[in-house]
């Protein structure tokens, strides 16, 4: 056989052999079940994960209008500094009992003094100062002095922790409340809250409070006042209503943004208030007869609906 001829045999014979094999394996393995090869990818997409690394947007019941803190947004007057906007205290020392010029700007995302603001309940800036434990209240109209600057005449009674607040929207920017601690050396003692109640009098006047807070919906507060148990039919208008309402969350002084509404009855006035949360919280009425502007506190508890007291 000339060289051609058997180099063709020899690679006829591999052929049979490599066929052979390949019958043999498969007749060995037609039982074993299939392992899968190791691969270098991303691991399986599920609608959880997704959910979780995503930023949640939109417009839900706990919006910021609908109680806040469902949805991940921060309470108003928590925060010195919010959408580039800060309260900056220029006072810093008081003393218990003392007068003061309380001094306090606030500045801009540029850094610099904001001195253009919205008029909101016929006042360009509401400043509000309260005790931590809630037991005082004092509701104050600044004056602007300048460059940005505002002043007010502030007495705090007693040595204590306070929070102040700076309600006010910036010409061109958004509705915002502000917060800053304010603190008056020496010992002090909280008091506690006191029990929730229907009803408050200070200086004769009874108001009357119905309705309930109920976390993460709009709720409506009428209050009602009366007299010598007569009913005080000739309310005078305080900053654009026949009263002004500030609501503040026991224990962290969330403070909550309330909106007068028609007058339902001629003694009272009407509030749309949304709390962020359950809990205690404090109300405080402002409303002006015969010329005198005077303040009625409650404590009430926001619970699930039917569950309100």
């Amino acid at each position: 056989m000339n060289t051609p001829a058997r180099l063709g045999a020899y690679a006829a014979g591999l052929g049979v052999i490599f066929l052979a094999a390949l019958g043999t394996g498969a007749a060995l393995g037609a039982g074993e079940p299939r392992r899968p090869q190791p691969q270098h990818a991303e691991p399986p997409h599920t609608e959880s994960s997704h959910a979780e690394s995503q930023p949640v947007h939109g417009h839900s019941e706990g919006s910021a209008d609908h109680g806040g803190e469902a949805s991940g947004t921060v309470p108003a007057g928590l925060q010195i500094s919010q959408d580039g906007y800060t309260l900056v205290p220029l006072t810093t020392t008081l003393t218990p009992e003392k007068a003061a010029g309380f001094r306090f700007t606030v500045t801009g995302p540029d850094g610099a003094p904001v001195t253009g603001y919205q008029v909101k309940h016929e006042k360009k800036l509401h400043f509000i100062v309260v005790s931590r434990d809630l037991g005082g209240f004092w509701h104050l109209h600044p004056e602007e002095a300048g460059d940005g600057v505002w002043t007010v005449p502030l007495t705090l009674p007693a040595a204590g922790t306070y929070r102040a607040y700076a309600d006010f929207a910036p010409e061109g920017g958004p509705d915002l409340t502000l917060g800053a601690d304010l603190n008056v050396p020496g010992a002090f003692e909280p008091r506690p809250l006191p029990p929730a109640e229907r009803t408050a009098r200070v200086d004769g006047y009874t108001v009357t409070l119905a309705g309930d807070l109920v976390p993460g919906r709009v709720s409506k507060l009428d209050f009602t006042v009366s007299k010598d148990g007569r009913p005080v039919g000739d309310l005078e208008p305080y900053l654009g209503a026949s009263g002004h309402l500030v609501a503040i969350r026991a224990g962290d002084l969330a403070y909550l943004h309330v909106h007068p509404e028609e007058d339902t009855a001629a003694a009272g006035v009407t509030f749309a208030a949304s709390a962020p949360s359950g809990g205690d919280y404090r109300l405080f009425l402002d409303f002006k007869h015969e010329g005198t502007v005077r303040t009625a506190a409650f404590t009430v508890r926001a619970e699930a609906a039917g569950h309100s007291r």
